[in-house]
């Protein structure tokens, strides 16, 4: 089972007890997702097992899609619902003032993390000192937001598609944009549809994955490792070859076949299983990088 796993994650769970159920559906302990969803969240949730989890370095920065409810005039100290609501007694502006605010927030931006989030303080998780009443400061990362729109409004909530670079947190948008208009917001639901080259639309339920994993059809929701990268040129080599490059051993392409100064390069058996991902050290010369 070397592959990757497509999950709609239900609300009320983590995506570590997502990953705890792979571990014992597929009885194996190598495998870890591509990006985390909150507990509040639902949506694409992207698995890595396997072998195939050497290949997670080449899917962290993608592109990520979602659609979000923000409901303004509140604010709370997780910057969503699930943490401590406190109503500031200010409405939502009108629509003259919306849009020049969301403006505001796209292209390239600095953000600052959720107080209560996964990231790391002198390698310490800031949710953890969080729960201490440990004061938490977070530096700001620069994040890019491609898209932002309104899909719908309702009173003092607004609906909005968000597409966004890997790191950034929806929750700290929607507390910047209320800070932006003034009456403060909180992140209410949050729907992740895209992940990179994944699409919600693709994704099984663990409900739909439980069934298959007690009829014996697991592998029906495995993308196997074969399929992936697709974007890289493919060499297929010999079983001579193949033994060099599982021993770290540069192997070379042809020119014909992949183009002169591709940067990777998946290199297949003549069975079609990918050994291998090689990185350009020459022309028509690649390294081993990532060894299936």
């Amino acid at each position: 089972m070397n592959g990757i796993v497509l999950i709609d994650k239900p609300a009320g769970c983590t995506s570590h007890d997502v990953v705890n159920r792979w571990r014992r559906w597929a009885n194996t302990k190598r495998v870890g997702h591509l990006g985390s969803l909150d507990p509040m969240a639902t949506g694409l949730l992207v698995l890595i097992t396997g072998t195939a989890t050497r290949l997670a370095r080449f899917f962290e920065k993608a592109e990520k899609t979602y659609l979000a409810e923000i409901t303004f005039g509140l604010v709370s100290d997780t910057y969503d619902a699930d943490g401590r609501v406190t109503a500031t007694g200010v409405a939502l502006p009108g629509d003259a003032a919306i849009e020049p605010a969301l403006e505001y927030f796209r292209g390239k931006i600095l953000q600052t993390p959720p107080p209560v989030s996964a990231k790391k303080i002198r390698g310490v998780p800031a949710y953890k000192l969080a729960r201490k009443q440990i004061p938490v400061e977070l530096e700001p990362v620069e994040v890019e937001i491609t898209q932002l729109a309104i899909e719908q409004r309702e009173e003092n909530t607004l609906s909005v598609r968000a597409s966004c670079s890997a790191g950034t947190y929806m929750r700290s948008l929607a507390h910047d944009l209320g800070q932006r208009l003034g009456c403060g917001a909180i992140l209410t639901k949050l729907r992740r549809t895209r992940a990179g080259e994944f699409g919600i639309e693709q994704a099984k339920t663990v409900d739909e994955i439980d069934q298959l994993a007690s009829s014996g059809r697991l592998s029906e929701a495995l993308i196997p490792s074969t399929q992936l990268l697709t974007q890289f040129p493919a060499e297929y080599v010999d079983a001579t070859v193949e033994t060099q490059i599982r021993q770290g051993r540069d192997f070379r392409t042809s020119p014909f076949v992949v183009r002169p100064g591709s940067r990777f390069v998946r290199a297949l058996s003549h069975s079609g299983e990918l050994i291998a991902i090689g990185e350009l050290k020459l022309p028509n010369l690649y390294h081993p990088e990532t060894v299936l």
